[in-house]
């Protein structure tokens, strides 16, 4: 009779393959591929002035004249200190906050009230404040930006700590686990998740605080004042290419930073697929 038992070689072997890379380049790029040939359409058959809807030639040749005069990398490197320094800040406050409020009901009770009713206010309608009480500059603009984006941050990291099922909690305290013990190896881990988000949703309202304020704060640099500035000429390609470096920089944070952290983390402990 013949052996009919298969091996684990032969399991894996027989398993759908890898998806190639160029085929996942390729699926990921269509998306943009169609709506920059949307746009194309629409800006050569004349349905908006060409000074108010440039076609893609003429974003992209903006984006290099302003790159290779400089002009644009100083304004991105200016934009993305405030941002980072900002949001840094956010991440720290907001995370605290929300593992305490998670933990203690009477930091719950206090801080869910004040949270809930702050939240939905837009970053922009906070800054002539912040700007009245910590002057022009870079300041506002990194206050601001950890203001608002340390919202969802709280918000997000009190949910995950309430969802940490207690049975783990019951668990590692029947094995002996300290408080300690117990933060670091099931408070923090069932949480992360839910607090990778919150720092997701913290950066985009960063985003959008920090981009508005840089006009208000009156600083020389930042792509902000620059799209701010390029509206008052009509440059809307100069405004364009502003706005994609925007998107560029929010993909390579996410790419570079977000999704390494869940790689290394949740994913390797099979939290998340």
């Amino acid at each position: 009779m013949t052996d009919v038992t298969a091996t684990p070689g032969a399991i894996a072997g027989s398993s759908a393959p890898q998806e190639s890379r160029l085929w996942v380049i390729a699926r990921t790029a269509f998306p943009f591929v169609v709506v920059f040939a949307i746009w194309e359409i629409v800006a050569r058959t004349g349905v908006f002035p060409p000074r108010l809807f440039p076609s893609l030639v003429e974003v992209a040749a903006a984006f290099w004249h302003l790159t290779a005069n400089g002009i644009l990398p100083h304004h991105a490197l200016d934009t993305i200190l405030r941002l980072l320094g900002g949001f840094f800040l956010a991440a720290v406050v907001g995370v605290a906050v929300g593992i305490l409020m998670g933990r203690s009901r009477r930091a719950e009770d206090v801080g869910l009230p004040l949270v809930s009713v702050l939240a939905p206010i837009p970053g922009i309608a906070w800054a002539p404040l912040f700007l009245l009480w910590f002057g022009l500059g870079n300041q506002p603009a990194m206050l601001l930006v950890a203001f608002v984006s340390a919202f969802p941050i709280i918000f997000n990291t009190w949910t995950g700590v309430k969802a940490v099922k207690e049975i783990w909690v019951r668990s590692a305290h029947a094995m002996g686990a300290d408080d300690r013990s117990l933060f670091v190896k099931v408070i923090l881990p069932g949480a992360l998740p839910y607090i990778l988000t919150g720092l997701r949703l913290g950066l985009a309202q960063a985003w959008r605080a920090l981009v508005g304020v840089e006009m208000l704060a009156a600083v020389p640099w930042g792509l902000g004042w620059m799209i701010f500035g390029a509206r008052e000429f009509l440059n809307t390609d100069v405004m364009l290419a502003g706005v994609v470096v925007i998107g560029v920089l929010g993909l390579a944070l996410e790419k570079l930073v977000f999704q390494r952290i869940e790689r290394f983390t949740v994913q390797r402990w099979g939290m998340m697929t």
